[in-house]
C-alpha cells in the first residue's frame, strides 16, 4: 500500500467512527503496518492540516478537516450517481483538461473527474490563459461518454454552466448569472470559466471533457492586470471565505443531476434553465464574432446551443461563436 493509500485508509477509519477514538493497534491492523508507521501517518496527516487528537489507551479521534481537495475528502458524502465515481487529483499539473482527456483515451469510466491545486498551462477558451493560483480555487475537468451524436455535446457547456450557477447559490448564497457561451457572472464580473474539448468521430463521441474553473477564495491581489474582462471570486462577493470541498461536492451533485435529466429528457429542460440564469435574454448586445460586429436583441438559445439575435434589420441570426457585450445597460 502506497503511504497516500495509507492516509486514505486511515482517514476511512476515522469516518467509520463518527468521530470517536480509533486506537493504533485496530489501524495497525487494519492497514497490515507497524505501530510505529501508524503514528507517522497520523503526522503526516497533521501536516495536511487535519487535527488528530491523541490520548493514551484511547487512540486516535479525527477533530478537523482541512479545506483540501482530495479524493477521500471530496467523495466523503457525495452520494452521486455518475460525477465523481473516482476522483484523479494532483497537486500540480499543466492542464486537468489534459490529464482529463489522457484518462478519456485510456478508458477511464464516465464521471471520472481530475481535479488540481494548480495548473501550469491552465487555459480558457479560444486559447486565453487562465490564472491558477494554488489552494484559492477550484479547477476541475470532469469525463463523459454520453450516447449522443457529436453535433449535440456543444450542449453540455450549458451543464457545466447551469451547474457552477446553483452551486454558488447553495453554498456561497450568491446569485450568478450566466454568459453565452460559457462564462459565469456574478455583480458583472467573471468568477467561472468553462472549456469543453470533445474526441469523436462522424456519428459518435468517443468522450467529452467538461473543463471548469471557479474563483472561489482568490484575492483582489492575485489577478493578473492584463485580465481582458473584470473578475471576481465568490470569497470577493460574498464578504466571507467559502469552503472549497464544500463548493465542489455541490458542483459535482449539481453536474449529477443535471446530467442525468439531460440523458432522459434532453437538451429541453436544460436549456430552460440556462435561459433562467441569463441575464441577457431579452436584452439588446452586440457580438463580436472574429472581428465581425452583430448588434440586436437575444431572443435565446437554438437547440444546438447556438445564440438565437433578432438583429437591426428584424433577421433573426444564429451566433455559433463570439463575444457578447451588453448594450443596454
Amino acid at each position: 500500500m502506497t503511504a497516500g493509500g495509507a492516509r486514505e485508509e486511515i482517514l476511512k477509519l476515522f469516518r467509520q467512527k463518527g468521530g470517536g477514538f480509533v486506537s493504533g493497534e485496530e489501524i495497525s491492523r487494519g492497514l497490515g503496518v507497524s505501530r510505529s508507521a501508524v503514528w507517522k501517518q497520523i503526522g503526516l496527516l497533521r501536516e495536511m492540516g487535519y487535527t488528530i487528537e491523541a490520548v493514551t489507551s484511547r487512540g486516535y479521534r479525527l477533530t478537523g478537516i482541512p479545506d483540501a481537495l482530495t479524493p477521500v475528502e471530496i467523495q466523503a458524502g457525495l452520494d452521486t450517481g455518475v460525477i465523481g465515481r473516482e476522483v484523479i487529483y494532483f497537486e500540480e499539473t499543466d492542464s486537468t483538461n489534459a490529464r482529463a482527456c489522457a484518462l478519456g483515451e485510456e478508458g477511464a469510466l464516465e464521471g471520472t473527474v481530475v481535479v488540481a491545486e494548480r495548473q501550469t498551462g491552465g487555459k480558457g477558451r479560444m486559447g486565453r490563459r487562465w490564472a491558477s493560483p494554488p489552494g484559492v480555487n477550484l479547477y476541475t475537468s470532469v469525463l463523459l461518454r454520453p450516447p449522443i451524436p457529436p453535433v449535440l455535446a456543444p450542449q453540455l457547456t450549458f451543464l457545466s454552466a447551469v451547474a457552477v450557477a446553483l452551486a454558488a447559490e447553495e453554498v456561497a448564497g450568491l446569485a450568478a448569472a450566466v454568459k453565452w457561451p460559457n462564462d459565469i457572472l456574478l455583480g458583472g464580473k467573471k468568477v467561472a470559466g468553462l472549456l469543453n474539448e470533445m474526441s469523436a468521430e462522424t456519428e459518435a463521441v468517443h468522450y467529452v471533457v467538461l473543463g471548469i474553473g471557479v474563483n472561489i477564495n482568490m484575492g483582489a491581489e492575485q489577478f493578473p492586470d492584463d485580465l481582458r474582462y473584470p473578475a471576481t471570486s465568490l470569497a470577493l462577493e460574498g464578504g466571507r471565505q467559502i469552503s472549497r470541498l464544500e463548493f465542489t461536492r455541490a458542483l459535482y451533485r449539481r453536474l449529477d443531476e443535471l446530467y442525468a435529466t439531460f440523458l432522459r429528457e434532453g437538451f429541453g429542460p436544460l436549456r430552460q434553465k440556462w435561459q433562467d440564469l441569463c441575464d441577457v435574454v431579452g436584452r439588446r448586445v452586440e457580438v463580436d464574432t472574429q472581428g465581425r460586429i452583430q448588434r440586436g436583441i437575444v431572443l435565446g438559445l437554438e437547440s444546438d446551443g447556438a445564440l438565437l439575435l433578432e438583429a437591426e434589420s428584424g433577421e433573426r441570426e444564429k451566433i455559433l461563436a463570439g463575444d457578447v457585450r451588453l448594450l443596454d445597460g
